[in-house]
C-alpha cells in the first residue's frame, strides 16, 4: 500500500446546484474553513454576513489557502432580503438546525430540489430567523453534546447532499 500525495490524486471536479448562507458566523477559523469545505464538495457560492471576517482577514486566509479564489462568494446586509432573494431565485431554503420539525440529514431527500441553500446559524445562537427557512435538518447525535462546531456540521451536511444529488438519475 502506498500513500497518496495531492499530486497523485486527480478528483472529479463537479459542481452542485448548493448556497450556502453564513449567518452571522464570526469566528475567522469558520469563515475559512467554510470556503475549504465548500471548495472540496462543489459549492456554488458562499454568502457571508458584513460583520462576519472579511476574506481579507490574516487567519481567513491561512484556513482557506487558496480556495478563495476557487468558489464563488459575496457579502450581505440583510438577512431577510438575502433569503428572499434566493427564494425568489427559485431556490430552496434548508436550514441546518434543531427545532421541533427538523428532519433527519438522512431522511431529507435532497433530491426533490433543483437549488438548494443551506443555511447555517451563527455559532451563539442558531438561525435567527428561523420563519423564513423552507425545511430544517439536523444531524443524528449519540453523545451527550447536542450540538456540535458549525464547520463540522457543515460538512458532514455537505457530503450527505452531494451523495444523494450524485445517486440523482441513477
Amino acid at each position: 500500500m502506498k500513500q497518496l500525495t495531492h499530486y497523485d490524486i486527480t478528483n472529479h471536479q463537479k459542481q452542485f446546484p448548493i448556497t450556502i448562507v453564513c449567518d452571522a458566523i464570526r469566528t475567522p477559523e469558520n469563515i475559512g474553513m467554510c470556503f475549504r469545505i465548500s471548495e472540496s464538495f462543489g459549492v456554488e457560492k458562499i454568502y457571508f454576513h458584513e460583520k462576519s471576517p472579511a476574506v481579507s482577514n490574516r487567519v481567513v486566509k491561512k484556513t482557506a489557502r487558496t480556495t478563495i479564489h476557487q468558489i464563488a462568494y459575496e457579502t450581505y446586509v440583510g438577512f431577510t432580503e438575502i433569503i428572499t432573494q434566493l427564494k425568489q431565485d427559485g431556490h430552496t431554503i434548508i436550514g441546518l438546525e434543531i427545532t421541533d420539525q427538523s428532519i433527519n440529514i438522512q431522511e431529507f431527500d435532497f433530491k426533490k430540489y433543483e437549488k438548494i441553500v443551506l443555511l447555517l446559524g451563527s455559532e451563539r445562537s442558531g438561525i435567527e430567523q428561523i420563519d423564513l427557512v423552507d425545511h430544517t435538518v439536523s444531524i443524528p447525535m449519540f453523545g451527550i453534546n447536542s450540538s456540535m462546531n458549525v464547520i463540522h456540521s457543515l460538512a458532514i451536511s455537505l457530503y450527505e447532499i452531494t451523495n444523494q444529488l450524485s445517486l440523482r438519475g441513477k
